[in-house]
């Protein structure tokens, strides 16, 4: 905070509350005597204010004897605290604000706040108030203050997510689902869930986690569950049904998935629930193709609606996205080029090579990029000879931004645009992944083990997330605004609100900084206070 001036100053505040005590400064601004508060002082009786304030008027220590030191943090922490009980986070977590559920909601916070590993969080005393915050007084010890409550906040986990669930979600609710992996470095031999599979980070050679979402419209998180790394998406779709059902209580709902994870099987399984998805690309070209639906019907500025004879109770919803559509052309136009170059590099090799051994090299390019389709190729006298089939890339090409979104949710219910509103919602998943694995809660690196803690590490990640999505919402106004503030700058600017320690002469005591006005705002957007 930048003074004002540095003729500082001691008041004292009674009434019917307890005293405080303030560190002030005057100065003249267009005439008029102002005041800025540096510090407020609560929690000490008011004889000593009053000695403080004797020592800040010289009577017995000088101003080289007032010194301000250890800060540490205590902004951020203090307001994800007050955000937790607010939404009632530490209820849904346990009845009683025991000391694991203390220690839990220190993790929640502190993943906002710190990410790193529980080890690293244990020693966040020496540089935070986070713990004592949410009530956890002394030394931390790993073992007991947070691996300890991580098996208890585990063992309730489908007790949490129930009361999310009947918090947030209802009969009629359209409900989103998705799924994304998380990769592992190091060796985990003897688990159950960590293995290789189809990694969505690009990261081959590497095991991973499968994880799967539950939010409702919105984006709110209300469930996660951890797959083995082999698990496919779709294999979970109709178990993730009957739970959501059977656990939560929601027998009438829409549910939202993707392509991938909606397939006709999954569809026809699970008939007695409404679903939400789209086509994939061979699908959509059927549909066009065997169906006689005409490419003029995908317009980019309206949602054409498509009901087949054969298929009465299914809606397709066609649209047309000119900036997806150039994406995809330049896409595939860069990896057609790049199959070019590869083959140009091994069509003549400078040594008598094979045929097989050739045509293993072009296979292997080929299979790189998927581009085998858009190519004619062959060996001659130890030579690979290609050309684009430019009639199949035109074939592909009438097809670029166009998409075909399937539900079989009835006009009564849903408009078609509210219908590919809905699909469009998944979107509020991908921001909820996107932030627990990269953006501000960095689910990894993980620092575990066992496989029981990795499940717990993912919850309280989850917990975390929601706890952010309640900032987010509270703070929407002011990212809408000029302010350019983000999610990230929101956090910095609170963490800059510390905790300091405050020697007058002998009297010793702890102080919190006067917020600043943006600090201020954001406390009380958040809050909930005008």
């Amino acid at each position: 905070m930048k003074l004002k001036s540095t003729a500082l100053h001691f008041e004292i505040m009674t009434g019917s509350t307890k005293p405080s005590g303030y560190i002030r400064n005057s100065y003249r601004e267009d005439g008029t005597v102002k005041h800025q508060t540096i510090a407020r002082i609560n929690g000490l009786p008011l004889e000593q204010l009053e000695n403080m304030k004797a020592a800040f008027e010289g009577e017995t220590v000088k101003m080289a004897d007032i010194k301000v030191s250890g800060g540490r943090e205590y902004g951020a922490s203090a307001m994800l605290f007050e955000l937790a009980k607010k939404v009632g986070l530490d209820k849904l977590i346990y009845s009683r604000f025991d000391t694991w559920v203390r220690c839990a909601l220190a993790m929640v916070i502190g993943r906002i706040v710190f990410q790193g590993s529980k080890l690293a969080l244990s020693k966040a005393p020496a540089y935070s108030c986070l713990w004592e915050i949410c009530g956890v007084k002394g030394a931390i010890d790993v073992d007991m203050h947070c691996y300890d409550a991580m098996d208890e906040l585990l063992s309730r986990q489908d007790l949490i997510q129930k009361k999310l669930a009947h918090k947030h979600l209802s009969d009629g609710t359209v409900i989103l689902y998705d799924i994304t992996s998380s990769y592992f470095e190091g060796d985990y031999e003897n688990s159950e869930i960590v293995d290789f599979g189809y990694n969505r980070d690009k990261k081959r050679g590497h095991k991973q986690i499968v994880i799967a979402l539950v939010c409702a419209k919105d984006g709110c998180p209300v469930a996660v569950e951890v797959f083995p790394g082999n698990t496919r998406d779709s294999a979970t779709v109709q178990d993730k049904i009957t739970e959501i059902r059977d656990m939560y209580g929601i027998s009438d709902f829409v549910f939202v998935g993707d392509r991938g994870m909606l397939t006709q099987k999954n569809i026809a399984a699970c008939d007695d629930t409404l679903t939400i998805t789209a086509l994939t690309h061979a699908a959509m070209k059927q549909l066009v193709e065997e169906k006689n639906v005409q490419l003029s019907l995908f317009d980019e500025k309206s949602t054409t609606e498509v009901v087949l004879p054969e298929e009465p109770n299914v809606r397709y919803a066609l649209r047309n996205n000119p900036v997806r559509a150039k994406k995809e052309r330049t896409s595939r136009m860069r990896i057609i080029e790049k199959t070019e170059e590869l083959l140009k590099e091994i069509a003549e090799p400078k040594r008598k090579t094979k045929d097989k051994t050739l045509a293993a090299r072009a296979a292997k390019i080929f299979n790189k990029y998927n581009t085998g389709k858009y190519f004619a190729w062959d060996i001659v006298d130890g030579k690979i000879t290609f050309s684009r089939k430019k009639d199949k890339i035109a074939d592909d090409e009438k097809y670029d931004g166009l998409y075909v979104i399937r539900s079989d949710v009835t006009a009564e219910m849903m408009t078609i645009s509210e219908v590919v509103e809905a699909y469009k919602s998944l979107i509020n998943v991908e921001e909820a992944f996107r932030n627990m694995k990269t953006v501000q809660l960095e689910i990894r690196p993980m620092f575990h083990r066992t496989d029981d803690r990795i499940k717990a590490h993912v919850f309280i990640c989850m917990l975390a997330y929601y706890l952010l999505w309640n900032m987010n919402k509270a703070l929407k106004p002011l990212y809408s605004s000029d302010s350019e503030y983000t999610q990230n700058q929101v956090l910095e600017v609170m963490k800059s609100l510390q905790k300091c320690k405050l020697t007058v002469g002998n009297i010793i005591t702890e102080i919190i900084m006067e917020p600043n006005d943006a600090q201020s705002n954001i406390q009380n957007m958040v809050n909930g206070r005008s």
